[in-house]
C-alpha cells in the first residue's frame, strides 16, 4: 500500500508536467491508497494489525504522519467512540454529532439551521474532513487535559509533517507539492468521513440511554 501510493504521487507529480488534468487521474488511485493506509492505521489501534501491539503503535504513528492524524491522541478517541457508540448519555467524542428528535425541536431557528448546516452534505464531506486533518487534529482538542500523551503525540506528528513537507517542498517545488498533495489528501478525508458516516447514520442505527 505504501509503495503504491509513494509511486502514485510521484506519478502525478510528474504528469502535471504534461497537463494538470493528467495528473489528476493519477491523484484519485492516490487518494484510495492513502485512505487505505488509514484503515490499516485503523488496525493498529485496535492492536489487530500485528501481532505484537508495540509493532502495532509504531507502525500506526509513522502512518499518521501521511494521514495527518496523530496516532495515540486518535488512538484514545477511537477508543472512547467504540465504548460510547449508540449510547445518547455519551455522546460527543470521535463521533459525528447527533441530535433525537426532541433535541431538535427544542433548539432555537439558529441551532437548527446550524445542525442542518452541520450534516449538509457539502459542510460534511467538503469542509469538515479539510478542517479535521489539516487543522483540528494539529491540536489534541477534547483532550487537553488528559496528561501528555495526547500532546506528545500530536506534536512529534505535526513536527514530522512539517519535516516531511519541507523535504518534499525543497525537492518537487511548493507549487507542485500543493497541486498533488493537496488533492489527494482532501479526496482520502472526504472518502473516510463518508466511510464513517454510513457505517454510523442509516435508518435501523439503535441509540439509548
Amino acid at each position: 500500500t505504501l509503495v503504491s501510493f509513494a509511486l502514485l504521487w510521484a506519478g502525478a507529480w510528474a504528469s502535471i508536467h504534461f497537463g494538470y488534468w493528467l495528473g489528476l487521474v493519477l491523484v484519485l488511485p492516490a487518494a484510495g491508497f492513502l485512505l487505505r493506509l488509514f484503515m490499516l492505521q485503523h488496525d493498529c489501534g485496535h492492536g489487530s494489525f500485528f501481532g505484537r501491539r508495540r509493532l502495532d503503535d509504531w507502525t500506526g504513528r509513522a502512518i499518521g504522519v501521511l494521514t495527518l492524524t496523530p496516532y495515540d491522541y486518535w488512538r484514545r478517541a477511537h477508543a472512547e467512540h467504540h465504548a460510547s457508540a449508540g449510547n445518547l448519555d455519551e455522546r460527543g467524542v470521535g463521533d459525528i454529532t447527533t441530535l433525537t428528535v426532541a433535541e431538535y425541536t427544542a433548539l432555537t431557528p439558529g441551532g437548527r439551521l446550524g445542525y442542518r448546516l452541520y450534516r449538509n452534505p457539502f459542510v460534511m464531506f467538503v469542509i469538515g474532513p479539510a478542517w479535521l486533518f489539516l487543522f483540528k487534529q494539529r491540536l489534541p482538542f477534547g483532550m487537553m487535559k488528559s496528561g501528555a500523551l495526547p500532546w506528545v503525540s500530536t506534536m512529534a506528528t505535526n513536527a514530522v509533517i512539517v519535516v516531511l513537507a519541507a523535504l518534499l517542498v525543497w525537492a518537487v517545488g511548493l507549487v507542485p507539492f500543493l497541486l498533488v498533495h493537496l488533492p489527494i489528501v482532501l479526496l482520502a478525508g472526504s472518502a473516510g468521513v463518508w466511510l464513517f458516516y454510513v457505517q454510523h447514520q442509516f435508518e435501523d442505527t439503535h441509540w439509548s440511554k
